[in-house]
């Protein structure tokens, strides 16, 4: 026997003592998990499980969502409001009400000073709908600024503008339940095993039960290249190229479903044209992926009785990323697979809430994918609401990625961030940090006293999280389910709601309209402006969200009047023919010429500069990096390299090194793979003062969506003890 081999430890499961389970929605990332929250007899979250009888997720939860009960406890929470009339002062503790008496007071001088749209907000997609809708009616409605968006800009903007130039509307039309339909299956940019891992659970399970081919497009190998049958390891920023050169494959094999074109879409004339430019030998030149694979993978999809393509990051982080989604729109519409089972364009989103800040915070419009550029979405809402509807600005204002632009030309004096960070997400984060520097007032409303724009923030205002607070989210399918309240709000923080509902009351026009003070009367006006739209919600409440385990929109009055019980799955958009957003209810056909305006790698900076997610961390680690069993996976920044580059270099395994680029420059932790090729670096994004002092952040010209995946960057040597000295200064979380 060696070291007791054939000795058989019992397992052991503590025993938390849970008395009550309550249920929820997880509060990461997009898939939408339904989970239960289980405290202690002392009222005190102690465990999460699984919900066996919710479809998104059945049972199953991430390495994330098993440990999210300890969020309530994680170091760092805010407890009490802080003040200081200069980032160079410490702070005082004040009460609430001198807080938002301040706040009010600091955003009535700048706008009389400086105009209305001199004060910006930037908000998130980790609130509740009902807080989003109630930030927007308090942005819109009362403050009046048009320079208002979400971080959501940085993740889902591509895919928002895309769905939008194709379909007249945003919302991703399929569903989970695709992929237990499709024949063939193409993931653009997207690794679903970090990213999405029940996701990726539910598109293996239906992968091992049909067998349909994966076709992954990623310049990376990732955990999905892994395990797909054909991997295009692309050249970064070109997908719209590849795109076009399967359209001509398809369309010069005849393999197009032409009835589905004449029934459902215009500029098929043009698409046609603009692809003809695209042949493979010429694409090839240009994407990395040689003429024959372009052939087979185009056949492939065209062949298939029903295809579906999934993206995330990969494509919208890009110059070209409202493009790459308008491409996949283009395959799909051509070859008929819209609005049928196991054929879609399925946009996975990225933050728990991202759909519900689209659908209902205002940042872009108005509720209900309203536009503030159409008259009448203008005077309904300003009808609803009981104000003028010359109160509205005309067309919408700055997005997140312009409005820091537009503070260092001094057109914005004051900034509200409502739970982001830019000090990380952001790229050039350099550059932030001087912006940041010049403002009058920012205000950061954060669940965390310790996230790093409160160095330059003027008033914090301390909030609750997740399910110290109750409301609703929408998952990537479109799908509502619900957070019930597990605690109170920790300390002497408030939740969002609570907080924009008692800074509405200190404006004038805030004390004319309504303001439900309760989640489901929120819920209740939703569902009034929803009546109608696409997103239709009017059949549903908080009550039989939860009894449903969540609800796909949409689900309407008339439904449940005449007794219709909502699908447990499988609700799409666009089913029937010529039913599109658009007037004439036909989709649009958009051709797409690339232009190159890539930073790229040349003799100064060798080195293409990648970065994404991990399983174990979200976002910029506020919450992960303080949870021992999320954050002991990668507790350091790192760097993936290829080792025959590392080689030439004289770089060895899991030493420091410094990864430099135009912008800044960043210190990071080899790890050799050959995940990546011999010309690229792979650096997580999660990481504060890391990956985002490099990147480019150029702008896809129709979302504004940075271009964080295309810059190009040298390794250097570096000073091992003194980069081991400044890695653990960093991993204080």
């Amino acid at each position: 026997m060696l070291f007791g081999r054939n000795q058989k430890n019992p397992i052991v499961i503590a025993d938390k003592q849970v008395v009550k389970w309550t249920y929820s929605t997880c509060n990461y990332c997009s898939t939408g998990c339904s989970i239960e929250i289980g405290t202690d007899k002392d009222g005190q979250p102690v465990a999460n499980r699984g919900v066996g009888g919710a479809d998104v997720n059945r049972g199953k939860l991430c390495v994330k969502g098993i440990f999210e009960h300890e969020v309530f406890e994680a170091a760092g929470r805010g407890e009490k409001p802080l003040l200081r009339h200069a980032i160079h002062q410490g702070y005082d503790m004040v009460n609430w009400d001198v807080a938002l008496d301040h706040m009010a007071a600091q955003i009535r001088r700048i706008q009389t000073r400086y105009g209305r749209d001199s004060f910006a907000i930037v908000s998130t997609g980790q609130l509740l709908t009902e807080e989003f809708y109630t930030l927007g009616k308090l942005t819109r409605g009362v403050i009046g600024t048009n320079n208002y968006d979400g971080n959501t800009t940085l993740c889902m903007a591509s895919a928002v503008s895309g769905y939008k130039r194709s379909f007249g509307s945003d919302g991703p039309p399929g569903c989970y339940e695709d992929f237990e339909h499709t024949d063939c299956l193409m993931a653009w940019g997207s690794n679903l095993p970090e990213q999405h891992p029940i996701i990726y659970w539910r598109m293996k399970e239906a992968q091992e039960k049909r067998g349909f081919p994966l076709i992954v497009v990623d310049p990376r190998v990732t955990m999905l290249a892994q395990n797909a049958d054909i991997h295009l390891a692309i050249t970064p920023g070109t997908d719209v190229v590849l795109q076009n050169a399967m359209m001509h494959v398809i369309l010069a094999e005849g393999l197009e479903d032409r009835a589905y074109i004449e029934a459902n879409t215009t500029g098929f004339e043009q698409l046609e044209k603009e692809v003809q430019k695209y042949d493979p030998t010429t694409a090839a030149k240009i994407c990395g992926i040689d003429e024959d694979t372009i052939r087979l993978v185009a056949r492939m999809y065209a062949k298939a009785d029903k295809a579906m393509s999934i993206w995330t990051m990969g494509i919208n982080q890009s110059t070209h990323g409202s493009d790459g989604v308008v491409g996949i729109n283009n395959l799909n519409l051509i070859t008929g697979n819209i609005g049928k089972a196991g054929g879609t364009s399925l946009s996975i989103t990225g933050q728990c809430n991202a759909m519900g800040t689209r659908e209902w915070s205002s940042c872009s419009g108005l509720p209900g994918y309203r536009a503030l550029e159409k008259t009448e979405d203008r005077q309904e809402i300003a009808d609803f609401w009981g104000i003028d509807a010359e109160f509205f600005p005309k067309k919408r204002g700055l997005t997140e990625t312009d409005i820091f632009p537009a503070i260092e030309a001094g057109e914005i004096k004051g900034l509200w961030l409502v739970a982001t960070n830019p000090m990380t997400s952001m790229p050039n984060t350099a550059r932030i940090r001087k912006t940041l520097e010049k403002l009058e007032f920012l205000v950061v409303q954060d669940a965390y006293v310790d996230v790093e724009t409160i160095e330059y923030a003027h008033l914090f205002l301390p909030a609750a999280i997740w399910a110290e607070k109750e409301g609703v989210y929408t998952n990537t399918e479109r799908r509502v389910n619900i957070v019930r309240q597990v605690k109170p709000p920790h300390a002497d923080s408030k939740s969002d709601l609570d907080i924009f509902n008692e800074l509405a009351k200190r404006f004038e026009q805030g004390r004319k309209i309504h303001f439900p003070e309760k989640p489901a009367e929120v819920f209740a006006e939703m569902k009034a402006l929803s009546k109608g739209r696409l997103l239709d919600i009017s059949g549903m409440d908080h009550d039989l969200i939860e009894e449903k385990r969540g609800i796909q929109w949409p689900y309407t009055e008339a439904q449940a009047r005449n007794g219709e019980a909502p699908q447990t799955a499988g609700v799409r958009l666009y089913t029937e023919p010529a039913s599109f957003s658009f007037a004439d209810g036909m989709a649009k056909l958009i051709p797409l010429p690339f232009i190159d305006n890539n930073e790229v790698p040349d003799d100064e900076f060798p080195f293409w500069l990648n970065s994404g997610r991990l399983v174990e961390h979200f976002h910029t680690r506020t919450r992960t990096g303080k949870i021992g069993n999320n954050n002991k996976f990668s507790p350091t920044p790192f760097m993936e390299m290829n080792p025959d580059a590392a080689a030439e270099l004289g770089i060895t395994h899991q030493s420091y090194v410094r990864a430099v680029s135009r912008r800044g420059d960043a210190v990071v932790m080899v790890m050799l793979t050959q995940r990546v090729p011999k010309n690229m670096v792979f650096i997580p994004f999660h990481f504060f003062d890391c990956v985002n002092r490099l990147t480019l952040g150029l702008l896809d010209p129709h979302s504004r969506q940075p271009a964080f995946k295309q810059s190009a960057v040298r390794i250097e040597h570096i000073d091992q003890l003194q980069a081991a000295r400044l890695n653990k200064e960093l991993r204080a979380y």
